[in-house]
């Protein structure tokens, strides 16, 4: 809030800097760094933050995903969770990864472009062992993965590619496919080296072994759907996807419940005492019912449909002609025929 100085505040205020009691390079300096904000226009941020915490938000079901799937195809305890989620360069990403690293290439359909997503070679070398039957432990020289251990990696990529389509199914539809893996970063190159991208950083523990997972996804790659980057999208997304299922849940067990349905020939009031009177072969007469008129069909306690009483065979039926679009409407107008009925007798 600016704060406005009386005369003799301004006075003092001149009286000292004439003194040299004030140092005003000094005020000028620390009020300009509070205002200027330092933008490097080779690194330009393409993504809110809002959308970097979306980013967050998949990549954390991802996480909880790919910890469940790990865990039961190597039978170990393991641990996935995000770390981080930052805006960098595809040149500052390649090189901040060692050499080498198992790299897949992702091509992500229907969007035109690919991801990377890697895995470092501590958590390699533990999960390729765990599968050959071992304890889990990492290498003890980093070396580069044979024929057979790269095979193995496409093995567990590919069953990793159908938690990264389920994580962000929120978003769009992704079928992605693993294009081609690789050890060398530098021989990775699926944009150019000034393209920004968002790099999520996950920890995975695989037993004892601890070492990271990391997608790197280039905005060229997902531009076409950054729109719907946000929270808001996404959670109205989970809310109707929710909706449709718990709907979809409820019809079906709403078809396999058994409901009475009565046909009504006709409504008749009549005393408690001729009630008690009727005898086998008398016969009641109604009066509010003629043999051409159709009868009512009710389902449950609502009046549904109109019919006409016949038979089928040797048994008895009714042939519907009329659905009663509102049964309560339907019902009213039924007691005030009975009440007309009461009253002109």
């Amino acid at each position: 809030m600016t704060e406005i100085l009386a005369q003799d505040e301004i006075n003092q205020l001149l009286s000292a800097i004439s003194s040299e009691e004030v140092d005003t390079e000094e005020s000028v300096v620390s009020t300009e760094t509070h205002r200027i904000k330092i933008y490097d226009f080779k690194r330009p941020d393409k993504f809110s933050k809002e959308q970097i915490r979306t980013f967050t938000m998949l990549h954390e079901v991802f996480a909880r995903l790919a910890t469940t799937s790990l865990s039961g195809q190597l039978r170990s305890l393991v641990q996935v969770h995000v770390a981080s989620v930052d805006q960098l360069t595809y040149e500052e990403f390649i090189r901040s990864l060692p050499n080498p690293t198992t790299l897949a290439i992702i091509n992500m359909n229907p969007l035109k472009g690919s991801i990377i997503f890697g895995v470092d070679s501590a958590i390699t070398f533990s999960i390729i062992d765990r599968l050959f039957g071992g304890r889990g432990d990492p290498a003890k020289i980093i070396r580069e993965l044979t024929d057979i251990e790269q095979s193995v990696m496409e093995g567990i990529i590919v069953r990793l590619l159908g938690n990264i389509r389920e994580s962000w199914s929120q978003v769009v539809d992704l079928r992605p496919r693993l294009g081609q893996l690789e050890t060398n970063p530098q021989f990775a190159q699926i944009v150019p080296p000034t393209e920004m991208t968002v790099v999520v950083t996950m920890e995975a523990k695989v037993g004892e072994v601890e070492g990271m997972m990391i997608v790197c996804i280039p905005y060229l790659t997902i531009e076409p759907i950054v729109s719907k980057l946000s929270a808001q999208y996404w959670y109205s997304s989970v809310r109707k996807s929710d909706m449709s299922e718990h709907s979809n849940s409820i019809k079906e067990r709403l078809l396999s419940i058994t409901v009475p349905i009565i046909a009504e020939i006709d409504t008749l009031v009549i005393s408690l005492q001729d009630i008690f009177s009727l005898k086998v072969g008398d016969v009641v007469r109604l009066s509010n019912t003629r043999v051409n008129d159709p009868i009512s069909i009710r389902v449950g306690d609502q009046l549904k449909y109109r019919c006409r009483p016949g038979c089928v065979g040797n048994r008895v039926a009714v042939q519907i002609v009329e659905q009663i679009l509102d049964a309560r409407t339907d019902e009213q107008s039924l007691h005030l025929m009975l009440e007309k009925g009461e009253n002109s007798e």
